[in-house]
């Protein structure tokens, strides 16, 4: 059992596991993903340790009505949904689809915000790294990890600083990897780990994704690629 956080900061916890993805660095067709707004800070650290390129897939946890912090699932880009079981609970619905809706679009409006009008780039054949910042029930992973496979890699990583150990195993089916540095039994929330947790905000998300991109100009040409693609050309 630990008995003190592991990491400073999510950009210690993304210093920390890119020591643990060393065998992907400067590897070609490596894709870093982070799922914001958490993931973005400790997938930023990953991504300039690999050499690797940076971008974000959106996620949404969908909030047990009335008590919000459960999550009952998740959703993500393409149309993914993913529902937690949960064993002698009724939600009726219309509750389910008000929540739905909601979580929607607020998906919508972060991918628009975070892009800033760039394509997200294609993901078939490559290898993608799936980053958040942690991992307590799986639903939003799961989430993003189906999302991902929809669109065919040629290998899924899912790499997260700290999780509950049964999650990071629920995930064996969905992931080629799990990378999982550290694993406190018990688990407890997620903050419990970090000495300093502050809600991240969309300027911040925006900040490090730009900062990624010039750092990495192959970002514009695959994006580039990407819409010409989209467009038929």
């Amino acid at each position: 059992m630990m008995s003190r956080p592991c990491y400073s900061d999510r950009h210690d916890a993304g210093r920390t596991l890119a020591e643990h993805l060393s065998h992907y660095k400067d590897q070609p067709n490596v894709l870093v993903l982070a799922l914001p707004r958490g993931g973005v800070a400790v997938a930023y650290e990953v991504a300039q340790a690999l050499h690797a390129p940076l971008d974000v897939c959106v996620v949404r946890k969908l909030g047990l009505p009335g008590h919000e912090e459960f999550a009952m699932g998740a959703i993500a880009s393409g149309g993914v949904r993913v529902m937690n079981p949960l064993p002698g609970i009724t939600i009726a619905p219309e509750a389910i689809k008000t929540v739905l809706l909601k979580e929607q679009n607020e998906l919508l409006r972060r991918e628009k915000l975070y892009r800033a009008q760039r394509p997200p780039v294609k993901i078939a054949g490559r290898t993608v790294i799936l980053i958040d910042d942690g991992l307590a029930t799986g639903a939003t992973m799961r989430a993003a990890a189906v999302s991902v496979r929809q669109q065919h890699p040629a290998r899924l990583v899912v790499a997260v600083p700290v999780g509950a150990r049964e999650s990071c195993q629920s995930l064996r089916d969905v992931a080629d990897e799990i990378i999982c540095p550290a694993m406190p039994e018990p688990f407890h929330a997620l903050s419990l780990w970090y000495d300093l947790m502050p809600q991240a905000s969309d300027e911040e998300v925006r900040t490090l994704l730009q900062k990624a991109w010039r750092k990495h100009p192959s970002m514009i040409q695959l994006a580039a690629k990407s819409a010409a693609h989209s467009a038929g050309l």
